[in-house]
């Protein structure tokens, strides 16, 4: 018996060939001249500082005219602030207004082609029927990592290495497949929780109205709770295998996604911040505040308040420079 789940298992494996990408922090994006770089910075930098400001992306422009550099640990505000340039540059005209009302079309633009991913990847997998909240989670995947491993790739690995060992063993293929594919979409979860991201996925799935089974399968994938189908230790098995192939994940890299999150968070719990920006690989905080609930008087005293709840609440290696922003916008009409 012990022999024959071997030899399944490496049949499984296998049968499944796969690739992967290094997942990273930068994007590149192409100038055409001198003076379009010049315009995208602006007066005294003015348009860059205030591209930054919007999307949490901190933008890097050196002496080379033909690129610039976009760098954030968070893949989708890259892809909102270059979608955001490309569309400034291609109208040609630059400034705070324009700024303004590009990021928000990019922003809604990114929305879209997410749960486009997410449909496309359930009717590559041969899943029809399922709510468009977890088409957008299944979509989101794709622009997050899981140790360095992109999260997407990783669970249409799982899906498939799933259905491969339930058809050997006689169970149900589309529940597998199914289960494989959502198991990890508690950690794409908008949702603040204490739970950890399996048992915040079976949550999830429970809500959107999957089966008992799968529902089972994306909570016990790591033992939190038991497991009442056969489904459940095929999902673990597979996870487990796309996981530990050599040279997968990188477990720093997630460490240190997680820490920047928690300093963002951590900040976002005061009321009076609007957003929050982990920049520079963690070494700078960005925080833009509410002017009708802080005056600048207050400003040095919360940035105190909050240097010290970041030293108390995280464990921080090295310096952080906190630069708190706040802005009084007026527009006239004749």
């Amino acid at each position: 018996m012990h022999f024959l789940a071997k030899k399944i298992i490496i049949q499984s494996i296998q049968k499944l060939a796969t690739s992967f990408s290094i997942e990273n922090s930068i994007s590149l994006l192409n100038l055409d001249s001198l003076k379009m770089k010049g315009k995208l910075i602006g007066k005294n930098g003015e348009n860059l500082r205030f591209l930054e400001n919007l999307t949490g992306v901190e933008i890097i422009i050196d002496e080379n005219p033909e690129y610039i550099l976009l760098s954030s640990f968070n893949p989708i505000r890259r892809e909102i602030a270059k979608l955001a340039i490309v569309q400034l540059i291609f109208h040609g005209r630059i400034n705070p207004s324009r700024i303004e009302e590009m990021v928000f079309y990019s922003e809604k633009k990114i929305l879209n082609k997410i749960f486009k991913i997410g449909k496309k990847s359930l009717i590559e997998m041969g899943i029809r029927i399922i709510h468009p909240e977890l088409i957008k989670m299944v979509g989101t995947m794709k622009f997050r990592s899981s140790y360095g491993q992109n999260l997407l790739e990783h669970s249409r690995e799982v899906a498939n290495l799933a259905s491969i060992l339930s058809s050997e063993i006689g169970l149900n293929v589309k529940f597998a497949k199914r289960a494989g594919l959502l198991h990890d979409i508690g950690k794409v979860s908008d949702i603040e929780s204490e739970l950890s991201h399996a048992l915040l996925g079976m949550n999830l799935a429970k809500q959107f109205g999957e089966h008992p089974y799968i529902c089972n399968s994306i909570g016990s994938h790591h033992d939190e709770i038991e497991m009442k189908s056969f489904l459940s230790p095929i999902i673990q098995i597979s996870d487990t295998i796309s996981s530990s192939r050599p040279g997968i994940r990188r477990k720093n890299y997630e460490l240190f996604l997680k820490r920047l999150n928690e300093i963002e968070n951590l900040a976002m719990n005061f009321n009076v911040v609007k957003k929050a920006f982990a920049l520079q690989s963690g070494k700078e905080l960005r925080v833009i505040v509410e002017s009708e609930k802080i005056d600048e008087k207050k400003l040095s005293q919360f940035s105190c308040d909050l240097l010290k709840k970041i030293k108390t609440e995280i464990k921080f290696p090295g310096e952080l420079k906190i630069t708190i922003i706040r802005e009084n916008k007026v527009i006239n009409l004749t």
